[in-house]
């Protein structure tokens, strides 16, 4: 679950992409949409909070820092040897060609 960091109580607008920048800042920008490109960072509010390792800060609904424990792709995966699968490849049967008929004179 996450914790609340810091009460900062910032009014979110529509279009705007809000997140906690690396000095621990609110800053907003302009979402990317279709061919339109995102806008510069702009600081909203000075908060300053230190970030700590493995966790992950965001803006929550009421508008103030919070912080969730990341959660880092589960179980590792084993290099798995890469199985060649081998087909099986039908042999045409040969065709047998028919016994010569020995031709007897009479």
């Amino acid at each position: 679950m996450a914790k609340k960091v810091a009460k900062v109580g910032v009014k979110k607008e529509k279009g705007l992409l809000y997140f906690v920048d690396k000095n621990g800042d609110v800053s907003c920008a302009v979402m990317a949409r279709g061919d339109k490109k995102g806008g510069k960072p702009k600081k909203v509010a000075k908060v300053g909070v230190k970030k700590e390792a493995g966790y992950l800060y965001f803006i929550d609904k009421d508008g103030d820092i919070s912080c969730a424990k990341m959660v880092r792709g589960g179980s590792k995966k084993k290099k798995a040897a890469k199985k060649v699968a081998k087909k099986k490849v039908a042999k045409k049967a040969a065709k047998k060609k028919p016994a010569k008929k020995s031709k007897k004179k009479k």
